[in-house]
Order: C-alpha cells, then structure tokens, then sequence
C-alpha cells in the first residue's frame, strides 16, 4: 500500500502535465489543420514568416500565395500562419505622438 502512496504524486504530476500543455498542443494543432485545409482562393492570409498575401490557387499540398501584383510565392499549407480579415488590414497605422515621428523633423528642431 505504501508503494502506491509513493506513487501518486508522480501520477498527478503526469496528469498535470497532461492537461496543461500536452493536450491544449494538441487543440492548436488540430485547429491549425482545419484552417489550412479550409483555405479558398481569394482569402488574406499571413504567412508564417509574417508576409501577408492573397491566396490564387491551389495544388496537393501546395498554395499559390500573391505577395504584390504579379509576384507569386508558391508555399506549403504548413506555412500558412493564419486568415487575416479585411477589417485587420484596413485599420489605420496608430503612431505615437511622440517626438521623433515626423521624417521633416531635423535634430536640430527637436
């Protein structure tokens, strides 16, 4: 009996374990596949190097992503880091106040 008692902390820790980073890994992963196997032509995406794109085709396992007009990256799906909505890219560029912004601005001004 006090084997099993000597035993139980290293399955809770197991457990622990378990629910705390094992299995949400595994629901991101899940979730990941679903998104990239759901992409369709004309989404927004960002890859996962950061470089934002419009998707225009699909082959197997790879996408055709346009970076710019007339510039297209072929990728793996696995690259695809998530779908950017419109809104997201519509949001105007919120910069400080601060001083140092104004590119007119010389050093001898500020």
């Amino acid at each position: 009996m006090s084997e099993l008692a000597s035993l139980l902390p290293f399955v809770v820790i197991a457990l622990l374990f378990w629910f705390l980073l094992i299995r949400p890994q595994q629901r991101r992963q899940r979730t990941m596949r679903q998104m990239q196997s759901s992409l369709t032509i004309g989404d927004e995406v960002m890859l996962t190097s950061g470089i934002l794109g419009t998707v225009r085709g699909e082959v197997d396992d790879k996408v055709e992503v346009e970076v710019a007009p007339g510039v297209t990256l072929r990728v793996v799906r696995g690259a695809i880091g998530n779908v950017v909505e419109k809104r997201e890219l519509s949001e105007p560029d919120e910069r400080s106040e601060s001083v140092g912004n104004d590119p007119n601005e010389t050093t001898e001004e500020r």
